[in-house]
């Protein structure tokens, strides 16, 4: 066996699924590919997860890492915040990472998740080149690169509203930037601060975008502006790298009763395996997606607890009856021009469905990819991490969606979603969108094609590292 290229990530689809994809791509182009996953969070079903990968990517060799068998203080306290353990879980982990490492004959190259960031070290101990993966956009990217050395009286939690200006980035409101980040004194925010200095320390950065998709942020950061006066490392767009449903789901059915229905009629609704929302905000979106007159499918999932652990974020659960959820006499209503599923839907085919003409979304980066590889307008509304900027840039920067008013409230409104989906569906303006989301499709599917500025990108950061490719 050669010299590997290993890729570091961790056990979230979200994070997962990207770097997957990353791999097939590398080795498409010749390289030896190894996916190291942190076993975080430990689910009991990793190793059928994996397993399943290997089976459905056999130019790619899969290890599962064992969780580190002591854990930190912050790890061990069962009161401790989730997002500070979850951190201190997979930087844990390095101690596997780096007995994996040495146990090869040859690293040409260490590839980690944002999240994995501490890995670094290992690279480091090893003397191996070390480049980060930033399964964001790379707006968020110039804005994290940029956040540390920014100067501010008070912290961004305090500013409400008020417009933030980033190198490269369209003003975000404050209040939008992710909830680790609104407090400085809170231990999220250092224990994100610290995450994102690691991104310098890299040799290069992987984003998962392409050019034409942010192109101030890719020139901002291709000359240095977030960091003045520092030497940023090299950024390479990989992108889009979104996750292929291998495996058939042709005959689900969802996409049985898509095929019955017009092109471009149905608006889709899914917030992704680790969104919910409440009882009462279930019942404003089915009140406005009724009254909007226009078909539907929409993937449903139980309220989760106010007060129940966040990493069930990770865990994708709140499978429900349907009728339970819904206004008395809903379904019986929108009967024949509704569908609704308990929770899961094969997300990627049924945006490429001829269909599907709208998507409701809580603005994931992986899902606003997923639109516009399918090239269907989005109605974006967020719920927490980095999706209320992904929001302004979808909305404000790329102008390939609308923004659904009341995310940052305790409320949508019925009235505001049959008028959202009416605008897309609709009007002109809705048609303005739809035709730049068909150019950025064709552009997206172009970028990974041979010549294209993403499958450049891949050839240049395997000529840096010195491995011949089959192109």
């Amino acid at each position: 066996m050669g010299s590997t290229v290993v890729l570091y990530t961790w056990m979230v689809r979200g994070h997962l699924h990207p770097m997957t994809q990353l791999a097939n791509h590398l080795a498409g182009h010749g390289a030896p590919v190894t996916v190291a996953v942190a076993d975080v969070p430990s689910t009991g079903d990793s190793s059928q997860t994996i397993a399943r990968l290997s089976a459905s990517y056999p130019a790619v060799s899969f290890h599962l890492l064992p969780p580190a068998t002591t854990r930190s203080e912050d790890a061990a306290d069962p009161n401790a915040d989730p997002f500070i353990t979850l951190i201190a879980d997979i930087r844990a982990t390095n101690a596997a990472l780096l007995a994996f490492l040495r146990s090869l004959p040859s690293v040409k190259a260490l590839i980690t998740d944002f999240f994995c960031a501490y890995g670094l070290d290992a690279a480091a101990e090893l003397g191996v080149p070390a480049y980060v993966f930033f399964t964001l956009c790379v707006s968020a990217l110039a804005t994290f690169l940029h956040i540390p050395v920014m100067r501010s009286a008070v912290s961004f939690g305090e500013m409400g509203r008020s417009l933030l200006h980033f190198p490269g980035v369209h003003p975000i409101p404050a209040s939008d930037l992710p909830e680790v980040l609104l407090d400085r004194d809170n231990r999220q925010y250092s224990t994100t601060l610290g995450l994102f200095k690691q991104l310098p320390r890299a040799k290069g950065i992987l984003s998962n975008t392409f050019e034409w998709l942010e192109p101030r942020a890719v020139k901002a950061i291709k000359e240095g502006i977030p960091r003045p006066g520092e030497s940023l490392p090299k950024l390479f767009c990989v992108g889009p790298l979104v996750g292929e449903e291998r495996g058939s789901n042709a005959n689900h059915e969802c996409l049985v009763w898509l095929d019955k229905q017009p092109a471009g009629s149905v608006v889709f609704v899914c917030f992704g395996s680790a969104s919910s929302v409440p009882a009462e905000q279930l019942n404003e979106i089915a009140v406005g997606l009724e009254k909007s007159g226009h078909a539907f499918l929409w993937a449903v999932r139980a309220p989760v607890a106010p007060d129940a652990d966040s990493t069930k974020r990770f865990e994708g659960r709140g499978d429900a009856a349907v009728d339970a959820l819904l206004p008395d006499g809903f379904l019986d209503r929108t009967r024949g021009r509704g569908m609704e599923l308990s929770s899961w839907a094969p997300q990627v085919e049924v945006l490429r469905h001829p269909a599907t003409g709208a998507f409701v979304t809580h603005c994931g980066w992986n899902s606003t990819l997923e639109a516009v590889m399918a090239g269907v307008p989005m109605l974006c509304w967020p719920m927490y991490a980095e999706q209320r900027m992904n929001k302004v840039f979808v909305v404000e920067e790329m102008k390939l969606g609308v923004a659904l008013n009341g995310y940052d409230e305790a409320m949508v409104k019925a009235e505001e979603v049959e008028a959202k989906v009416r605008l897309v569906m609709e009007s002109e303006q809705g048609n303005e969108i739809r035709q730049r989301m068909t150019k950025a499709q064709e552009i997206a599917a172009n970028a990974l094609e041979i010549g294209g500025s993403s499958a450049a990108a891949i050839i240049d950061l395997l000529d840096s590292l010195k491995i011949s490719t089959n192109d």
